[in-house]
């Protein structure tokens, strides 16, 4: 395994750990819709949480939480409907993105909670 897959692997397993002891029960991981995939789709209370988890070595491209653009977040949008009508869910949804850097050997998570708040569809057709 690729270098950079192992550091992924290792950050979305801590991501999980995080979760568990955060009160998230996970549901399921790495759930793919068509070419989307989403990293973690947990239960927190009554809420349906979709975590994408973006993990780096290095800050030198940005913050890891920065590569969640907003093409991603429409594909993560998508699946997170698709799980819910498949699955017969009718809570509330929240999109969060966790974080994670890897700094000297140590991984350290950020957590940011509905990351997707207030982001309008716009519909550039409209006349």
């Amino acid at each position: 395994m690729a270098e950079h897959n192992e550091l992924g692997t290792k950050g979305e397993n801590a991501a999980v750990e995080f979760l568990e002891q955060n009160g998230h029960q996970i549901l399921t991981r790495n759930y793919k819709h068509g070419k989307c995939e989403i990293d973690i789709i947990s239960r927190e209370d009554a809420i349906t949480v979709f975590t994408e988890v973006k993990t780096r070595s290095t800050d030198y491209f940005g913050y890891p939480e920065e590569a969640v653009d907003k093409k991603k977040r429409k594909k993560i949008r998508r699946a997170a409907e698709e799980y819910m009508f498949q699955n017969k869910l009718d809570s509330e949804a929240r999109f969060d993105i966790i974080s994670v850097a890897n700094l000297n050997g140590k991984l350290k998570i950020y957590h940011i909670k509905d990351a997707f708040f207030n982001e309008a569809e716009v519909d550039n057709d409209f006349e």
